[in-house]
């Protein structure tokens, strides 16, 4: 595997540069901030999700980025048609199954994408991640009550199922395509008390995902990133609301540099 942090400088500077445009189905709550992050990052965002120009869209993008946090049915029927495009054009997507075991609407939906697209990466906490295997995994709303390193093992034979890449993000992010298992330490605290944190991440690694064509190092060096942008934020702020405009700043002012020399990326040996 190449040198992760190296990558992860390459990978920034390739958004910087190429500026992909990421479609993004996302919900309602995240909306503006994922735009916003997105741009302060180099990347150009488009929020479409009308079932009548998602195909027209997702034509043009560099990775589809799918989130089930406010779903209808109108936009349950625009992901799958965009889904299924991206997929036929070999675009990258990425799935945010928000909220998933919590509720049948949100498990099958998010199943019902995933049977019907070739999804590269699914990123969720822990609880998200574990329902969309096990019937038995019950979710407090969309906060994880299971731990990263409970979920390991399944996540490791659950990406090998769905033959994707699976990204459990907690204190620790787990990264697993099946055969290799990444683990990031970047983050802050805070990150935890600043809603669409989470959204926001995938949204990150959709833009990785534009530009680096493994699907693992592009969710391992976005996760990275974007936790170090936590804790360059954390250094500014010290309460929720300073430290989401933090975060946004320092998206913008982190350079390719500080990345290679910020990233906590290990290569785990075991699958536990």
């Amino acid at each position: 595997m190449p040198d992760l942090n190296e990558k992860a400088a390459q990978n920034l500077s390739a958004i910087r540069a190429q500026k992909p445009l990421i479609h993004n189905i996302t919900n309602y709550v995240v909306m503006n901030y994922t735009a916003n992050a997105l741009l302060a990052m180099g990347a150009s965002p488009v929020m479409a999700h009308a079932q009548n120009e998602v195909e027209d869209m997702v034509a043009f993008a560099g990775a589809l980025v799918l989130n089930i946090g406010t779903l209808t049915d109108d936009w349950i029927h625009s992901m799958i048609k965009a889904g299924k495009k991206a997929s036929e054009l070999q675009t990258p997507i990425i799935l945010d199954p928000v909220g998933s075991g919590a509720t049948p609407l949100r498990t099958d939906s998010a199943k019902k994408i995933i049977a019907e697209s070739r999804i590269s990466v699914i990123r969720g906490n822990a609880s998200e991640i574990l329902s969309l295997r096990q019937a038995e995994s019950k979710t407090k709303g969309v906060d994880s009550i299971h731990s990263v390193d409970e979920a390991a093992k399944t996540a490791t034979v659950l990406a090998k199922e769905l033959d994707t890449t699976l990204a459990i993000t907690g204190p620790v992010d787990l990264i697993t395509d099946g055969d290799r298992v990444l683990r990031v330490k970047n983050g802050h605290p805070l990150m935890g008390y600043v809603t669409g944190t989470g959204c926001t991440a995938t949204a990150t690694i959709g833009a990785f995902l534009a530009v680096d064509d493994d699907p693992l190092s592009a969710t391992a060096t976005a996760l990275a990133y974007f936790g170090l942008t936590g804790e360059v934020a954390g250094q500014h702020a010290g309460a929720p609301g300073s430290f989401m405009i933090q975060m946004i700043d320092a998206l913008y002012t982190i350079t390719p540099e500080a990345l290679e020399a910020g990233c906590k990326i290990e290569a785990s040996m075991d699958h536990s």
